[in-house]
């Protein structure tokens, strides 16, 4: 379990301004669902250029939730310029900490912010000119987004890359890249990243369910919950999952792609790409 502060769980279980604003005048996404978190940002600014309300929808876990509520809070009221000085560090201090793990929830709101504004001022969302090469493929993340997470937050480990961006926690991959830009930035020699690589070779059918158990009950389950679903880990027969629909989940029509467009494919980018869920009958 994760160690929240009376803040988070607050906001995570009263989040405020939640939904679409039917008179926004900006409007700013990112994140997505394949990638288990994603957010919308709905701004309405004033001629003035004052923030006059915020609201959000997100797709995620308690501390994007509790990001996403708290980034709307701190945006009312404030002009475009004190809102771009706006940072991730500024939405978890409020918080009052978030776990390290998920400090890449309030970075998301911050890049939301910097669409919206963006997408108010007719400019260009930094995220639809990625910097540099794709580096991280299971999340999606740039080399240009990695080297700013280092330089604004001052990382010094691969760890606190990933923490930030979630860059690495796939496959791992991309983690001796990782290595070798946070080098870089630093201007040191490159390192290997604190998880020793190791030379691929099968998973083991107890490595699988423990990892398999552990996507579930961290990721997918809570997902599920917030709209009233559940799923259960029914049996693991090699990389074939199967699960049981629960709650709203059960009978819904939209079941197969639940199952297939987030369900397995997270199992797949956290687990093994070689994967499949079935619905146990």
């Amino acid at each position: 379990m994760w160690e929240y502060t009376d803040k988070v769980r607050d906001h995570f279980l009263n989040p405020r301004n939640v939904g679409s604003l039917n008179d926004a005048n900006a409007v700013g996404e990112v994140g997505s669902l394949a990638c288990g978190d994603a957010l919308k940002l709905f701004l309405k600014i004033s001629d003035a250029g004052v923030i006059e309300d915020a609201s959000f929808q997100t797709f995620g876990c308690a501390s994007a939730i509790a990001s996403s509520s708290v980034l709307t809070e701190l945006l009312k009221g404030k002009t475009i310029e004190e809102a771009k000085a706006l940072t991730n560090k500024d939405i978890a201090e409020f918080l009052g900490g978030l776990p390290k793990e998920k400090m890449h929830c309030s970075v998301m709101g911050q890049e939301a912010l910097e669409a919206a504004l963006a997408n108010y001022l007719g400019e260009k969302a930094p995220e639809h000119e990625p910097e540099g090469e794709l580096v991280c493929k299971c999340f999606g993340v740039y080399d240009g987004q990695l080297r700013r997470a280092i330089r604004e937050n001052k990382l010094t480990t691969v760890e606190e890359i990933t923490d930030y961006t979630k860059a690495g926690g796939g496959c791992g991959d991309c983690l001796e890249k990782l290595a070798a830009i946070l080098a870089d930035e630093l201007g040191q020699a490159a390192k290997k990243p604190l998880v020793e690589l190791e030379v691929k070779r099968p998973m083991t059918n107890l490595e699988r369910m423990k990892l398999v158990t552990k996507v579930m009950e961290e990721e997918i389950r809570p997902n599920l919950k917030k709209d009233g679903g559940d799923i259960e880990l029914v049996d693991i027969d090699g990389q074939t999952v199967f699960v049981s629909l629960r709650g709203a989940c059960k009978g819904c029509p939209s079941s197969n792609v639940t199952l297939t467009e987030f369900v397995q494919k997270r199992l797949q980018e956290l687990v093994e790409p070689g994967i499949t869920v079935k619905e146990a009958r």
